[in-house]
């Protein structure tokens, strides 16, 4: 009776074969199978030349024929910040401080379009803010910083666009001055701060000028109004006085100002004063034409 290990190596023997061909087809199936990360794409080859880009997820290639050549993360990647120089259209040197964030679209082009993806961008922006910055003044750069930010980002998503990359965000950190600029600077700044100031303190001047001649003018006004008002009420007691005149004659006359008299010499004795009042002669005389006249209405 043969042995298990005997009847095992004739089994082996006759369909060796069989084995060697199921063991292959296991290890090429796992060879055609790849599971791409969230996060990446594999670039694939078939014999050197590019075949097809596996995206995240569940994918299969030829075994032999196609290989996985380049394995590219998509996330997104920020670039050290970068500092370089650059001269304004008046002449004033500025070191800026640029950072740029990008991401890989496109991996089949990052691959086999640019060997250093990093330090292309970095030359590419360095030469796309000193042409801005050349088009700009000192004051320019300080006040418009966002726009030089959109110009640079523009400029270059164009240039980095045959590179598979999208530019996601391009900062300008900081523009820094020299030490002489910048006292220059303060200088002219503090200088704009007191030819504000004193244009402040003109303006304060003329306004208050302004108002008081206004005051004045509203003052002239009003009296002018006052006067005419005035004016109006003699006119128009004289125009009574007149008519009645011409109703009553020299008597109505005579009536008015004996009732002058009356109301004068009343205010006289209602002072506070001395109870002694010195009067003309004929003021007695005329007190009494008065009283006559006056009881002569009554009655």
């Amino acid at each position: 009776m043969d042995s298990f290990e005997d009847i095992l190596l004739q089994f082996v023997g006759s369909n060796i074969l069989l084995i060697v061909l199921a063991v292959f087809l296991v290890i090429a199936l796992l060879m055609a199978v790849r599971i791409v990360p969230q996060s990446e794409k594999f670039v694939v080859e078939r014999f050197g030349k590019l075949h097809s880009v596996l995206s995240p997820g569940f994918n299969v290639i030829v075994p032999i024929l196609d290989r996985v050549a380049h394995r590219i993360s998509i996330l997104e990647r920020q670039l050290p910040t970068m500092t370089q120089d650059a001269i304004t259209s008046d002449n004033v040197l500025v070191q800026v401080d640029t950072s740029v964030f990008y991401r890989i679209i496109e991996p089949e082009k990052t691959v086999y379009r640019i060997r250093d993806v990093d330090g292309a961008i970095a030359t590419t922006v360095a030469g796309i803010v000193r042409s801005e910055i050349g088009r700009m003044e000192l004051d320019q750069v300080q006040s418009n910083r966002s726009s030089l930010i959109e110009a640079t980002k523009q400029q270059l998503a164009n240039q980095v666009d045959d590179w598979g990359i999208e530019v996601t965000r391009a900062e300008i950190l900081d523009v820094n001055l020299d030490e002489a600029t910048r006292a220059a600077m303060l200088q002219q700044l503090n200088a704009e701060r007191a030819r504000r100031a004193q244009v402040t303190e003109a303006e304060g001047l003329k306004r208050s000028v302004e108002l008081k001649a206004d005051g004045e003018l509203y003052a002239a006004e009003q009296a002018a109004k006052a006067r005419k008002v005035q004016a109006e009420a003699e006119a128009y007691a004289t125009s009574v006085v007149a008519d009645a005149i011409n109703a009553h004659g020299l008597e109505a006359a005579q009536y008015q100002v004996a009732l002058k008299q009356v109301e004068s010499l009343n205010k006289l004795g209602e002072g506070n004063g001395s109870q002694t009042i010195v009067v003309p002669a004929n003021a007695l005389e005329a007190f009494g034409n008065a009283f006559k006249m006056l009881g002569g209405r009554s009655s």
